[in-house]
C-alpha cells in the first residue's frame, strides 16, 4: 500500500505530515530522508510482516512453558516432626530438611500445646531443637508451622510424654577421659539401667562423664551447659533406682554431699519400724497439757448515785447507850491506862479506823449488788425476794437518813 504525504513541519525529533484530506500525522523525523523540508512530498509503503509475527508468538509460548515447568509443577512440602529423645524435664525434637520448592522462605516456628514456643533460627541449616524446663511425667503436643511465599504449611501434631523419675532410659552419656576399667564398668552400668552412650557431644547428650576435665569434648560440653559428672553418678542412679541430683557428683564437688543409701522412692514395707522414743519423751507425751486460758474482759456496771458518809477526822457516834452497859463502860473507863502522847493517840486512832473502812467498803459492794438485782427484777416485773435475817431496802434507806455522828471514846 503506497501513501503520499506532504511534510508540513519538521522539528528535531518529530515531523508533521499532512494527508490529502488535510489530516495531520506525527511521524518520527529520523525515518524520513535527511534532505526533506517543509512542503516536501514523501511516499510511504505500508505492509504486514507475517514471518515476524510467527517468530514472536513462538518465543512467547516457550517462555510460558518454562515458567510453568519451573514454578507450576512443584510446591513446598509440609515439615515432618519427630521426637529424638525425652527425659524427665526435657525433650529433643528433630525434623527432615524443609522443602520449599521454588518458593521463598519466610519463617519456621515451633508450637507447644497450641501456643508458639519460638522461631527456629536458620531453618535451612538447623534440623533439631531442645526444650527444657518441662514437668515430670506430663504430655506435651508439638507441631511445626512453615511460612513461604507460596503459602503456609503445618506438620502433623506430635504428642510426647516426659519420663518418670524411675525411668532412666532417657539418659544419654558421653564419656570423657577416664581409666579403661572405669569405662568398662560405666558401659555395664549404663546397659543395666537402660541408658545410652554416645561417643560425641550432641544435642541430646544429657550428661558428660569423666574423671579429668580436659579435651575438646569436655570443652564442648561445658560450652553447651551439659552437666559434667564423675562415674559415681551412674552408680548412684543404679543404687537409688531413679535419677539422682548431680550437685554432689561434679568434678570438684565434696563427696560428703552425695546421697548414700536407699532413696526416698523405696517402698515403706521394706523399711524397718521407727525406733521408740526415749523414756523422757514418752513421759512428756503422756502428760496432759493444761488448757490455755483465753483472756476475758469484764465490764463493771456504773455505781448508782447514793449519799456518801462524811469521813473526817471524827468517827461517827456510837448507837444509843443502854443502862446495863453503862456500868461496864464506867469500869472500863476507870481502868484506862495512862494518857498517851498526841502522836501515839493519832496512831491509835488511825489503826482503829482502818478495819471499819474495809468493812464499810465490803458492805457498800454487797449493797450495790443487791440494788442491781432489785433494779433488774423491778424492770422485768418480778417480785423482789428479801433474804432472811436482812433488813429490807426501805428500812436501809430509813436507817441511812436517821444516821448521826457518834463519839468514839478511847
Amino acid at each position: 500500500m503506497l501513501v503520499s504525504l506532504t511534510v508540513g513541519k519538521v522539528d528535531a525529533g518529530v515531523a508533521v505530515l499532512l494527508t490529502e484530506d488535510k489530516r495531520q500525522i506525527e511521524f518520527p523525523s529520523i525515518l524520513l530522508p535527511p534532505d526533506i523540508s517543509s512542503g516536501s512530498i514523501v511516499d510511504i509503503t505500508v505492509a504486514r510482516n507475517h514471518k515476524s509475527e510467527s517468530d514472536a508468538a513462538a518465543a512467547f509460548h516457550a517462555l510460558q512453558t518454562d515458567i510453568f515447568r519451573t514454578f507450576g509443577q512443584r510446591t513446598p512440602s509440609s515439615p515432618t516432626l519427630r521426637c529424638r529423645n525425652a527425659t524427665q524435664t526435657s525433650v529433643v525434637l528433630e525434623w527432615d530438611p524443609i522443602d520449599i520448592a521454588t518458593a521463598e522462605l519466610r519463617s519456621l516456628s515451633l508450637y507447644r500445646n497450641g501456643s508458639k514456643a519460638g522461631t527456629i533460627p536458620k531453618p535451612t541449616e538447623v534440623h533439631s531443637t531442645k526444650l527444657s524446663g518441662l514437668a515430670v511425667d506430663t504430655d506435651y503436643v508439638f507441631h511445626l508451622v512453615l511460612k513461604t511465599s507460596a503459602g503456609t504449611y503445618s506438620s502433623d501434631k506430635l504428642t510426647v510424654r516426659t519420663h518418670k523419675m524411675t525411668d532412666l532410659s532417657g539418659i544419654t552419656i558421653t564419656p570423657g577421659h577416664m581409666p579403661a576399667t572405669i569405662r568398662e564398668s560405666l558401659q555395664k552400668t549404663a546397659e543395666t539401667i537402660g541408658a545410652k552412650i554416645v561417643d560425641t557431644v550432641r544435642i541430646d547428650t544429657t550428661h558428660f562423664v569423666c574423671t579429668e576435665g580436659r579435651g575438646q569434648a569436655w570443652e564442648k560440653a561445658v560450652e553447651n551447659n551439659i552437666p559434667v559428672v564423675v562415674p559415681d553418678w551412674i552408680k548412684g542412679c543404679e543404687r537409688e533406682g531413679r535419677i539422682v541430683g548431680v550437685r554432689g557428683y561434679y568434678l570438684n564437688a565434696d563427696p560428703r554431699m552425695r546421697q548414700i543409701g536407699p532413696g526416698t522412692s523405696q517402698p515403706q514395707h521394706q523399711q524397718g519400724p521407727p525406733p521408740p522414743p526415749p523414756p523422757q519423751q514418752q513421759q512428756q507425751q503422756q502428760r496432759p497439757r493444761s488448757p490455755l486460758m483465753s483472756p476475758r474482759t469484764e465490764v463493771t456496771p456504773p455505781t448508782p448515785e447514793r449519799p456518801t458518809r462524811e469521813r473526817n477526822g471524827d468517827a461517827p457516834p456510837p448507837p444509843p447507850k443502854d443502862e446495863d452497859n453503862d456500868d461496864d463502860k464506867k469500869s472500863d473507863i476507870s481502868t484506862t491506862p495512862e494518857p498517851k502522847s498526841q502522836a501515839g493517840e493519832q496512831k491509835v486512832r488511825t489503826e482503829d479506823l482502818k478495819p471499819s473502812a474495809v468493812h464499810e467498803s465490803e458492805e457498800d459492794s454487797d449493797e450495790e449488788d443487791e440494788d442491781e438485782e432489785a433494779g433488774k427484777a423491778a424492770e422485768a416485773g418480778l417480785p423482789i425476794r428479801e433474804k432472811p435475817g436482812q433488813p429490807s431496802i426501805q428500812e436501809k434507806k430509813d436507817e441511812e437518813e436517821e444516821a448521826t455522828f457518834q463519839d468514839v471514846k478511847l
